[in-house]
């Protein structure tokens, strides 16, 4: 098969060749055309309103299940037909999916491409997987308009074409798939991200200068995806719905097959909504980080006497900007928090009062962020904060839930509430959690608190002992609760897997492998397998190693391969970590990038302080090394994934002691030593008040 942005007009068989040819496009950025070339297995489909057709791997056909793809591809094509008011320009719907694709899939012109990594099961793939596989295929069906049909005109464009198509793609999925949920996913995961990237000091704004091609890449990264897309969000609600489709179709219209800057984009938007975006632009595209909102409101008989919203800046970054939100307003009734009143708000400046609101019942809850209109933190009073702690699971809103689970773990990120009173939180509520997105979020914070207590090492081996013994119980035993959907049984189960270390727990593992235990409502698949193994060698099991070469024998596809990698990098000894640092280091090793990579994202884990602190020192050297001889592409996986951070005070000072050194580093490396060394001091801070508070209780 030869795949490209045009279907083939003609095959002429040559003998042992055959040539093919293809008529040529309509006008194009050479950045949108690809040509695809292999013996791929082809599914085609005609029932959308343009033929679609599916490749694949012989070696992975099996593993695709195109009905899937189709059922997705087709919703999408039928949506944006109809949003942008344009039909599909490029006639096909052509998918590729392709091995060693560094990202996870590119939006060229009828040809569009996804890593086998991201989007092959070897089984019925999950709720989660789905949602993931609908919400790329939107992300990149968006682009065939917004950046195929009209193009940025240079690289400090690449920011809108990403967030664009982030919005457009969530909005895509929420409008026309069954994941009618798919804007509280993007609170949960993207817009959580671009939060933490806003907050580090290598934030920046969402508009910048690229000098050259060289540096088109630089900010690829959570502010250019998620928080460009939360910025057209909040935008679509202050000019309204309709407005802001109207302007985006007008774009369209007049640009197609043409470059296009930032500029026109707000144009053809501020146009139609009869109104000037001047200071949104500003406020928004070209100032960098987030701003806090809190509310302080007084009350007498039970009612609201006075309600101010507060808005606060970072010190570096002291812009104020104006969005329109929704405050809401709940209390406790019958054993459940329920909304009492909402207000629409338009904020701007360091206080805004709220009018409407006096009068309003005095609320037990008050969050002023309410269905996430706005890209902003939000800092709870203490009596709302109070009421979120302790009647989490009373909340039937399942985005406010969310949010009030994230704004406790954002205060305990913050230094305000301390890692066991989180975690206590956290188990006392994530076992009742309905919501299959809410309860991955929660739980994926929860880990994320377990790896901060890892990180303090024996300064929290107490603590750690005790807490590691009710999570693995609590993992067990929803992993084994045949009653609940299957969906959230597999999501126990796969935490289970990546969190069981205890001697009885690895050897339930271990069983579970072999065959000899079971677990009703589960089938173990190729990935549950080589899950398993990882974690059996992360701790050392016994016989463990040779676990890995005999699934090999099983699974020796690519996808097996990189996976055995993974799980011989883990083991946690000195000359293993030794022996691939120097696979690492080695300019002419035989191994693949994307192998070497999975070898670094694998090598240390968190409970790995030692013997990240035995190779820190040479880690840090080769950085200048490194640096010279890889592309950025190497640099973004090795520094992202190996500069030593250890939790401690000497690591800190180890890491602004390379930060010093770093002048002549490139740009990749510089962000990477300067967010480690943050996010290092973040670890300290959140270690110092768990050990006072927890040993003075």
């Amino acid at each position: 098969q030869v795949i490209s942005a045009k279907q083939e007009s003609e095959i002429v068989a040559g003998g042992k060749t055959n040539t093919w040819k293809f008529p040529a496009t309509k006008k194009l950025s050479p950045y949108n055309f690809s040509l695809h070339a292999g013996p791929y297995k082809m599914w085609s489909d005609n029932s959308a309103r343009y033929p679609m057709r599916l490749f694949a791997r012989q070696s992975i056909a099996e593993k695709i299940k195109p009905e899937d793809w189709f059922k997705y591809t087709a919703a999408g094509l039928t949506f944006f037909d109809d949003y942008f008011g344009i039909a599909y320009p490029f006639e096909k719907y052509d998918q590729v999916i392709v091995p060693d694709f560094l990202y996870g899939a590119m939006e060229n012109a009828a040809a569009i491409t996804f890593a086998e990594r991201e989007f092959v099961s070897s089984s019925e793939m999950s709720r989660a997987q789905k949602q993931g596989l609908a919400e790329t295929i939107m992300h990149e069906m968006a682009h065939q308009w917004f950046g195929d049909l009209v193009t940025m005109k240079w690289w400090n464009g690449l920011w809108l074409n990403e967030s664009f198509a982030s919005f457009m793609g969530t909005l895509a999925t929420a409008e026309a798939t069954e994941f009618d949920y798919a804007w509280r996913s993007f609170y949960a995961y993207n817009k959580q991200s671009a939060y933490r990237a806003d907050q580090r000091v290598t934030t920046h704004p969402i508009e910048v200068p690229v000098p050259t091609t060289a540096n088109a890449f630089d900010n690829i990264d959570p502010i250019t995806y998620s928080k460009g897309a939360s910025t057209l969000m909040q935008l679509r609600h202050l000019l309204g719905p309709e407005i802001f489709q109207k302007g985006v179709q007008n774009y369209l219209n007049k640009y197609a097959y043409e470059n296009a800057e930032l500029d026109h984009f707000i144009d053809s938007l501020a146009q139609t909504a009869e109104r000037s975006l001047d200071n949104w632009k500003e406020q928004w595209l070209y100032q960098a980080g987030v701003n806090t909102i809190s509310a302080k409101f007084s009350c007498q008989d039970d009612k609201i006497t006075e309600l101010m919203l507060l808005q606060t800046a970072d010190k570096n970054y002291p812009i104020l900007r104006e969005q329109k939100i929704q405050v809401g307003l709940f209390n406790l009734k019958n054993n459940q928090i329920e909304l009492s009143d909402r207000f629409s708000v338009t904020y701007h400046g360091k206080s805004t009062l709220v009018k409407q609101a006096v009068g309003a019942d005095c609320p037990d809850l008050l969050y002023p962020n309410y269905q996430d209109w706005g890209f902003v933190k939000v800092n709870l009073d203490q009596r709302s904060f109070n009421t979120a702690k302790n009647h989490l699971s009373q909340v039937d809103d399942p985005l406010l839930r969310s949010m009030l689970w994230q704004s406790l773990w954002n205060s305990t990120r913050d230094g305000d509430l301390a890692l066991h009173d989180y975690i206590e939180v956290a188990l006392a509520n994530v076992a009742t959690e309905s919501d299959y997105t809410i309860l991955g979020q929660s739980l994926n914070n929860l880990a994320r608190a377990m790896s901060y207590v890892n990180q303090l090492g024996d300064k929290s081996n107490h603590y750690y002992q005790q807490i590691q013994s009710k999570l693995e119980a609590l993992y067990w035993q929803n992993a084994t609760n045949s009653e609940l959907d299957s969906n959230f049984q597999r999501r126990w189960f796969s935490f289970f897997i990546s969190h069981a270390q205890s001697q009885s727990e690895l050897n339930k593992l271990h069983k579970i492998l072999g065959g000899e235990l079971t677990i009703k409502g589960i089938t173990v698949n190729q990935e549950h397998r080589w899950d398993i193994i990882f974690q059996l060698n992360r701790y050392d099991y016994s016989a463990s190693s040779a676990l890995i070469e005999k699934e090999l024998v099983l699974d020796p596809s690519d996808s097996g391969q990189k996976s055995a990698i993974a799980a011989t990098a883990v083991r946690p000894n000195s000359k293993n970590k030794e022996d691939w640092l120097a696979k690492i280091y080695d300019t002419k090793t035989e191994l693949p990038f994307s192998k070497l990579r999975v070898a670094m994202g694998s090598l240390y884990t968190s409970e790995q302080g030692l013997l990240i602190e035995q190779a820190a020192e040479q880690i840090l050297e080769k950085l200048m090394v490194l640096d010279e001889i890889q592309g950025p592409v190497f640099m973004r996986s090795y520094a992202g994934n190996l500069i030593p951070a250890t939790c401690s005070e000497a690591s800190v000072k180890r890491l602004a002691k390379a930060i010093e050194k770093s002048a002549d580093l490139s740009n990749t490396v510089k962000r990477s030593l300067l967010v480690a060394h943050q996010e290092d001091e973040r670890c300290v801070m959140i270690g110092d008040k768990f050990l006072s508070e927890y040993k003075a209780e």
